[in-house]
């Protein structure tokens, strides 16, 4: 008998890590009206690459690292038009100003913790250096945001090393995108429950130029939490000042990229819709909350080379009338990537003991079935 349910235990334990983990769509949610990319994330726009770098150990690190790289070359050598947007300042991306100045990014994108942002240009700067093609740069302007997790994590230890932030570059993939628990949001909370990373992509049609728009969020903020417009955290009773004491502050990082040949301009209108997302889920970009999106387009027409002896820019920019359904495909994005680091991440027990409970799915879906979210 002993043996028997040793067995069976044993069955229903690699059974449950076996399970993958479900998204939002997985339960009959709908964001919006647009299509899909096939994997539903960013790494859905061609050549784009994810990379995590996960710190957990001990009782109180909860940590790490996520790498975006706008496509497979020397980004240093063969720049992306870029544009950077602030839904609110309090935050401490670096790399900024170059961005606003030349409208163009030449690293990958590298999301982290507040007090990690110095290893994260010290080890993206040593990695641009260290490509072929690189030997004689001089000046590396690298992109890092950061988010605060200093609840769950031992943020004072500054436990992220310059080789962290090589290990996520070198190591992202354009496969499935890890969502959670992972890379930059091991240590993140959202609308008071744990947060992490999340993705979702969009397609436009073909009569609309066949474009492909991906998001990456960084969830680490707070609000009221709304889910398809249903009022999810006024049902679950977890929303900010509700006893007058609760804060909503803290920070969410947010990346577009898209295939569409937009300039550094254009960029900077898209960047503005993945705030309207962010606003659909609830959150509402408080006082303490570092809110930036930065956009980049990664059409090769569109890039921009180190060194060249031509005098004018190159390739055609889609026109201002032809942007809307882009900044449509944004929002849904943007919009589905929050909700998706909701349900992707899991209960963690950090810093101090401090634990954050995964958002109560079974409860979340019931408030989702009672106003039509879900039907059946």
């Amino acid at each position: 008998m002993k043996i028997l349910i040793s067995c069976l235990t044993l069955l229903i334990t690699l059974s449950s890590l076996g399970q993958e983990k479900k998204r939002a769509r997985d339960y009959g949610i709908e964001f919006g009206v647009m299509k899909t990319g096939p994997l539903n994330a960013i790494t859905d726009v061609k050549g784009v690459k994810v990379g995590h770098q996960t710190l957990i150990r001990g009782e109180n690190i909860r940590t790490g690292v996520t790498a975006i790289l706008s496509h497979g070359g020397n980004i240093f050598q063969s720049k992306v038009p870029a544009a950077i947007y602030i839904g609110n300042g309090f935050g401490k991306l670096a790399g900024i100003s170059q961005v606003q100045e030349l409208g163009n990014l030449e690293t990958p994108i590298i999301l982290t913790n507040t007090l990690s942002v110095p290893m994260g240009i010290q080890g993206t700067v040593k990695y641009t250096l260290g490509l072929k093609g690189n030997e004689n740069v001089r000046s590396v302007n690298a992109i890092v945001g950061e988010t605060n997790d200093g609840y769950l994590n031992d943020i004072r230890g500054m436990h992220v090393s310059e080789e962290d932030v090589i290990e996520a570059i070198t190591g992202a993939t354009d496969g499935v995108v890890t969502e959670g628990n992972v890379g930059a949001g091991t240590g993140t909370v959202a609308f008071g429950f744990k947060g992490g990373i999340g993705t979702s992509s969009r397609l436009l049609p073909e009569s609309l130029g066949g474009y492909t728009v991906g998001v990456l969020v960084q969830t680490n903020f707070g609000g009221v939490l709304s889910i398809n417009g249903a009022p999810v955290g006024k049902e679950l009773e977890r929303y900010p000042f509700r006893n007058a004491i609760q804060k909503s502050d803290g920070s969410c990082m947010i990346v577009v990229l898209t295939d569409a040949p937009l300039n550094a301009r254009q960029l900077e209108r898209v960047a503005k819709r993945a705030m309207m997302g962010l606003a659909k889920t609830g959150g509402i970009a408080s006082n303490g909350s570092g809110d930036y999106v930065i956009a980049t387009a990664t059409a090769e027409s569109m890039r921009i080379p180190y060194q060249t002896r031509e005098r004018l820019d190159r390739g055609d920019v889609l026109k201002n009338d032809a942007m809307s359904p882009v900044f449509l495909a944004t929002i849904e994005a943007t919009e589905e990537a929050i909700i998706n680091s909701l349900f992707a991440a899991e209960t963690m027990t950090g810093h101090d003991g401090h634990t954050i409970q995964a958002i109560p799915l079974d409860k979340v879906i019931e408030i989702l079935k009672k106003y039509g979210v879900i039907k059946g």
